[in-house]
């Protein structure tokens, strides 16, 4: 069969010269009475495709609420390995694993989401080598990170919950390395942005005599260095013409390290960018300049694997697409993502915002799971320049939705936090994203409305200060009010996000939430970015811009890119409903236009205006100048209003206005604007109102 995910797996701590990939056919035993043993070989009656989830149809099982199971699989290390240590490494397994060669047990790891290994040296032996993995996967995931995966009894948020996903659902692969080696290697750009700070710790009997060589690839620079007693050593890397890493430039600085013991050579390629990510008062800079976050929620499931991408490729195109959406940064939610999505990220200047899988419900136990993933996070993925935000608990799941109730929950939460910033202090840390913060770097905010004209105003409201807290509607007839924090944590200095939002029940809905929530975050200078979800539906959920395929979905004539892009124009209006976001007496009629701008240079043009029938795409050309319509703005301060006149086309009861900002003949900006004469009794922002079926 031909290998699936075939590529080396993990790209920020590199040794491809050595390894040797075991995904692909396994043998394959449920256990739902647990009554195997690891020496019992038979009920071995399938096979299944590893890296897939045995939930899903690419594994061959499809088999769900299964909750013990056993893979089996033989191998035969390389002969040129000789003399050296042999690894063997899994991505990640949900949930517990316990491991074998050979009869002897390797390695017990439980957590479903981070990555563990073993050296298996002293269990081979001549010829072919049997592997055997026992996973354990509750169906009561309550107490254990899980994410977005159902629980079995259900979370408090099961309504956004998926299928589970069980077993291997990341890469297996075997390396070889010496016995004295290097055990991490972290990159971090130095204070002023000139070199690499590397520190290297390294393992083995000869550490204490052992010789770290490291150099940057392609550049006159290189440092020798002895560890520590304790394993440990820190060097930098200064590069002669220092270049910035950036969306708009997305360069990478390779760094070699070669490690000779008495044990051998040991070599590992790591890799990094220079970029700053800073917060000063109520703004974002990156590099310096400053940073206005255009974000979109992505969940990493996909429809026949689950959380696995079927393919490297389909890591890569989830960040074009919302790349192509217009959106600067992808948060991915609730889930250690495999970590190649990084790499990719790194490459195509998509920045992240990173976070752990939460659990269900508080208690000791599910406290010491989430908690347990922060290292590894850190450790994993740190060395990625993309990776602008770490994130933490999401909106009291796994605190029982409850941090202004409980002393217990808010240290649990202010641990965690205090936690990831001695492991990182380069990055801004979210603390609880979208409620009660505790201890956060970032305040932000999770507000859904189906109202534009209440979405506005309480926007309005935070933003100014006027309100420091924000309805939930947690079920049919149930809203709560949630604070934005806990009294001690200030409301004020620090960068606010709406981190997510979005309203509709269909793609038309949703297309026209975008284009009008999305124009009123642009409205505020204050406001430092936002998080819009999300990218793609996944199973029951009908929230993306795309469908479960990444398939395109009627959006009735929107362009996200236009909505997202660092350009915008933002109208002065309330609107109505989908198709009619302007309902006039006659054919005249004016709007209020301003210009948002987030550039390094203040913008000037012309708007232009073209009509066309509601819901169609909007033209290529920008259409007629408006006389005497000039709009600017300098960056990040929302432009003067300027009044543009238009009348419906003679015939026409309802068109849609395209506006455009032309600067220096090219269109920097687009928005439109739906315009009716016709009247409705049930056309509203109340949709009680309407008639149902």
């Amino acid at each position: 069969m031909t290998i699936p995910r075939p590529e080396y797996p993990r790209p920020h701590f590199d040794r491809s010269h050595s390894w040797l990939t075991l995904n692909g056919a396994w043998d394959f035993r449920a256990d739902p009475a647990e009554r195997y043993s690891a020496d019992a070989s038979d009920g071995y009656d399938r096979a299944i495709t590893v890296p897939f989830a045995w939930e899903t149809p690419a594994s061959g099982i499809a088999e769900h609420w299964l909750r013990t199971a056993w893979y089996r699989r033989t191998f035969t290390v390389p002969a040129d390995w000789a003399g050296q240590r042999v690894v063997l490494h899994f991505g990640a397994v949900h949930h517990a694993a316990t491991v074998w060669v050979n009869g002897t047990e390797v390695a017990h790891h439980e957590g479903g989401y981070t990555p563990f290994a073993a050296d298996v040296t002293d269990a081979l032996g001549d010829g072919e080598q049997l592997l055997t993995v026992r996973v354990h996967a509750p169906a009561d995931k309550r107490d254990i990170a899980h994410g977005k995966q159902r629980s079995m009894p259900r979370d408090d948020y099961d309504g956004v919950c998926f299928t589970p996903s069980s077993g291997i659902w990341q890469s297996v692969w075997l390396e070889a390395r010496p016995a004295t080696h290097l055990a991490a290697l972290r990159l971090r750009p130095n204070d002023d942005l000139t070199g690499i700070t590397v520190e290297a710790v390294v393992d083995g009997p000869a550490a204490d005599r052992a010789r770290l060589r490291l150099r940057v690839r392609g550049e006159d620079t290189a440092a020798t260095a002895a560890p520590g007693p304790d394993g440990r050593l820190r060097a930098e890397l200064l590069v002669a013409a220092p270049r910035l890493w950036s969306p708009e430039d997305p360069h990478l600085y390779h760094v070699d390290a070669e490690l000779t013991s008495d044990d051998g050579t040991d070599r590992v390629a790591a890799r990094t960018g220079l970029r700053s990510i800073t917060v000063d008062g109520e703004s974002l800079y990156l590099n310096g300049q400053r940073l206005f976050v255009r974000g979109v929620l992505d969940q990493g499931y996909w429809p026949e694997t689950g959380i696995t991408a079927p393919d490297d490729t389909a890591l890569r195109r989830d960040l074009e697409l919302a790349a192509e959406a217009g959106y600067n940064l992808v948060r991915k939610h609730l889930k250690l993502e495999d970590p190649r999505f990084a790499h990719h990220a790194d490459r195509l200047g998509m920045l992240l915002w990173a976070e752990p899988a939460s659990p269900g419900r508080f208690s000791p136990a599910s406290v010491t799971a989430f908690t347990e993933q922060i290292e590894p996070m850190v450790e994993r993925d740190g060395n990625s320049p993309a990776i602008v935000i770490w994130g933490l608990y999401n909106e009291e799941w796994g605190l029982d939705w409850d941090i202004p109730g409980d002393p217990a929950k808010q240290h649990a939460t202010a641990d965690a936090y205090d936690r990831l910033k001695a492991l990182d202090s380069t990055r801004p840390v979210v603390d609880n994203s979208g409620w009660t913060h505790v201890k956060t770097d970032l305040l932000d905010w999770h507000y859904y409305d189906e109202s534009a004209a209440s979405w506005a105003t309480t926007v309005a409201d935070l933003l100014s200060g006027a309100r420091d807290d924000f309805p939930v509607k947690l079920g049919p007839d149930y809203v709560v009010h949630k604070k934005l924090a806990v009294p001690g944590q200030p409301l004020r200095g620090l960068p606010n996000l709406n981190s997510e939002y979005g309203g509709g029940f269909t793609g038309l809905d949703r297309a026209w939430h975008l284009r009008w929530q999305t124009q009123e975050l642009r409205r505020h200078d204050r406001l430092a970015g936002y998080v819009y979800t999300e990218l793609y539906d996944i199973e029951h959920e009908s929230a993306g811009l795309l469908d479960f395929g990444r398939g395109t979905k009627d959006l009735a004539g929107v362009d996200p890119a236009h909505a997202n892009a660092p350009t915008t124009l933002v109208l002065d209006v309330t609107p109505v409903a989908p198709g009619r976001d302007l309902l006039i007496s006659d054919r005249d009629l004016t709007v209020d236009v301003h210009v948002s701008h987030h550039g390094a240079d203040p913008v000037a043009g012309t708007l232009h205006t073209t009509w066309t029938p509601v819901y169609a795409r909007t033209p290529d050309a920008p259409g007629d100048a408006v006389p005497g319509c000039r709009a600017e703005a300098k960056p990040y301060v929302l432009g003067a209003p300027v009044t543009v006149p238009a009348a419906l086309p003679e015939g026409w009861t309802s068109g849609r206005l395209h506006l455009a900002l032309v600067v220096d003949g090219t269109v920097a900006a687009r928005t439109a604007l739906d315009v009716d004469t016709r009247t409705d009794p049930y056309i509203g922002d109340d949709p009680q109102a309407r008639p149902t079926a």
